[in-house]
């Protein structure tokens, strides 16, 4: 295999079958990717989810992950929060003519060592070499598919005296991608994860789950107001109980950002029955401390942020262009 990616390995040719032999099936190898076939088959009986996305995040390795973690655990993070155990993806590579294949190795293996943690299979692909310029290195498109195995879960369901909580504190990946685009030195690392095993977890217990969703673009503050929006609900959330690591705190104040805006892509948000809330706290806890009970759904139609000293303001969508290029 030659050090860098040419555009003959995008030409169906034999460089191409030697970049899926000796690469790609190397690290994704299952039955139904090797049968080599124009479509996967696979088995979906019963109720199943379908999510499509792409990544472009800049830079390609960060403290805590790289794109090709991001891809998966993002892929899967979707399917998780419709409730659906994450099974068989889709991937597409579009390759940057030149990337060197030592790279491109590094990302394809990190992705095989994710899958792998929740038991997920890259069962069809496709790979696109293009001229030098056409894109950043590296761009990956994927499309997952799991079995539901909690149905009802959406926006949709929010009631008056629902509660509100947070799997982690918020904010570090968008910290994270910022201290890396800008050259500032940081400890944080991205919260770039699987949360499968928080959200079976939350099903396995018979939490009485209303919602959920990651606080990826956009962060917590979109999340709320989409919720609201959909439901038609009000949504008030305690200032001191939203968990911000100094780190992030830090960092937002050098730029000029609000944690509650940052992307996340290792947090989630949960609305759950006011009698199963200190359940589900204290099960979430059990994987990352500072999980949190944050608020309560009420009437209205607004998110309101309470500050500890009794003041409280609107919650608003983020505007404008915060980041670009964060997954």
């Amino acid at each position: 295999m030659a050090d860098k990616i040419t555009l003959a390995y995008g030409g169906g040719g034999e460089e191409t079958n030697k970049l899926i032999n000796e690469l790609f099936y190397k690290h994704f190898n299952n039955d139904i990717l090797t049968s080599a076939e124009d479509a996967a088959v696979v088995n979906a009986n019963g109720k199943i989810a379908f999510t499509t996305d792409s990544f472009t995040v800049s830079p390609l390795f960060f403290n805590g992950g790289n794109i090709g973690k991001l891809a998966i655990a993002g892929t899967c993070n979707d399917l998780a929060m419709m409730g659906a155990k994450p099974e068989y993806i889709s991937c597409g590579f579009m390759i940057e003519e030149g990337l060197d294949f030592e790279t491109l190795e590094k990302i394809v293996k990190t992705m095989s060592e994710e899958l792998s943690k929740v038991g997920a299979k890259i069962v069809c692909g496709d790979t696109k070499v293009v001229p030098a310029g056409s894109v950043d290195k590296i761009f990956i498109n994927t499309s997952g598919i799991g079995h539901i195995k909690k149905e009802n879960i959406s926006a949709h369901n929010l009631k008056k005296g629902d509660v509100i909580l947070v799997s982690r504190d918020i904010g570090k990946h968008g910290s994270v991608i910022m201290a890396h685009r800008y050259n500032v030195e940081t400890t944080a690392q991205s919260d770039c994860k699987l949360l499968w095993d928080e959200v079976n977890a939350l099903i396995e217990a018979g939490i009485d789950i209303k919602a959920l969703r990651d606080a990826t673009r956009g962060g917590l503050s979109a999340v709320l107001n989409e919720w609201a929006n959909a439901s038609d609900v009000g949504i008030e959330i305690e200032e001191d109980k939203v968990p911000v690591s100094d780190e992030v705190t830090g960092l937002c104040e050098i730029f000029g950002f609000e944690p509650m805006d940052l992307a996340n892509e290792g947090a989630f948000i949960v609305a759950v029955s006011q009698n199963d809330a200190k359940k589900a706290e204290e099960l979430l806890k059990k994987f990352n401390s500072n999980a949190s009970i944050i608020g309560t759904v009420t009437d209205g139609n607004r998110v309101v942020l309470k500050s500890p000293w009794g003041s409280s303001r609107y919650i608003e969508l983020p505007k404008g262009e915060l980041l670009p290029r964060i997954c």
